[in-house]
């Protein structure tokens, strides 16, 4: 096995693998961002058997499982630092600015389907978040008369392993309100925190890339779509790809919920900003 203090990145091998990895995802690593890249891979490579980044991108290019490897690449090359309650601000004004009025207004249509998206999901905290957050606006007792379904879907296989457990330490549940703990966690033998079984129904995880539209278009009729702190990994082509994706996933009069410090200006115009309880959020 190579040591990984002699295993370096050319010039040529960073724009070669910075190349196939915005091809694959849209992600997109500038030139002064080569460091970056290189020290989150040089671990991998080594591990993984690869005496150089030469062979590793050879591998990426052409081995028949490059797929399964490249899962394994976006997982480490994206920060998969997440928290259940993440951001109160945003989610106040999901569950009570909006979340409440459109489960009214569903109700009044008489067919009770109601439809979210927690896109680029990570480790499963925001959408079983999403559904806490849900089964606390739906009344006690009618809920079996709803048809929710939230979807979670991510670039990375592992993180979504990991989502789908639903098991969680000390750190993960550290903002989450006391009353949706004693109420959506049991506490299991290995002293980790398990979601319980009527939030983990209403989370459907699947990999999916959001620079793949084709794959996108199976995600119609959203009323609420999170994609929170992720556009920072695109350029600006990748960005309006996504986005326009999400726009079309969603319902008129849909809503997008974006990162607290994100902005959709120079990117897309199809939404408007409406000021809910005096924050802005994006609507078809």
């Amino acid at each position: 096995m190579i040591a990984t203090k002699n295993i370096q990145m050319s010039e040529k091998v960073f724009v070669a693998l910075r190349d196939l990895i915005y091809q694959k995802s849209g992600i997109f690593f500038p030139d002064n961002k080569k460091y970056v890249l290189e020290t989150r891979l040089v671990r991998r490579v080594d591990d993984a058997g690869f005496e150089s980044f030469e062979k590793y991108v050879d591998f990426l290019r052409s081995d028949p499982k490059r797929e399964q490897e490249l899962s394994v690449l976006f997982e480490i090359i994206t920060t998969n630092e997440t928290s259940f309650f993440r951001d109160m601000n945003q989610l106040q004004v999901f569950e009570v600015g909006i979340l409440t009025k459109l489960i009214k207004q569903i109700e009044g249509n008489g067919v009770k389907k109601l439809r979210l998206w927690s896109a680029a999901c990570s480790t499963g905290e925001e959408p079983y978040t999403m559904a806490m957050q849900t089964l606390n606006r739906v009344q006690t007792g009618l809920s079996s008369d709803w048809d929710i379904e939230i979807h979670a879907t991510d670039i990375s296989e592992g993180v979504l392993n990991s989502a789908r457990r639903g098991d969680y330490n000390d750190y993960s549940i550290r903002n989450v309100p006391p009353q949706y703990l004693a109420k959506y966690f049991s506490k299991n033998g290995n002293g980790k925190y398990s979601i319980k079984p009527e939030v983990k129904k209403l989370v459907k995880f699947s990999n999916v890339n959001l620079f793949d539209s084709m794959k996108l278009r199976v995600f119609k009729g959203m009323h609420i779509v999170f994609c929170r702190n992720v556009l920072i990994y695109f350029d600006e082509a990748s960005k309006k790809k996504v986005v326009n994706s999400i726009y079309d996933s969603l319902l008129p009069g849909g809503y997008l919920f974006i990162g607290h410090a994100e902005s959709l200006f120079n990117i897309s115009r199809a939404f408007k900003l409406v000021n809910i309880n005096n924050l802005l959020v994006y609507q078809k």
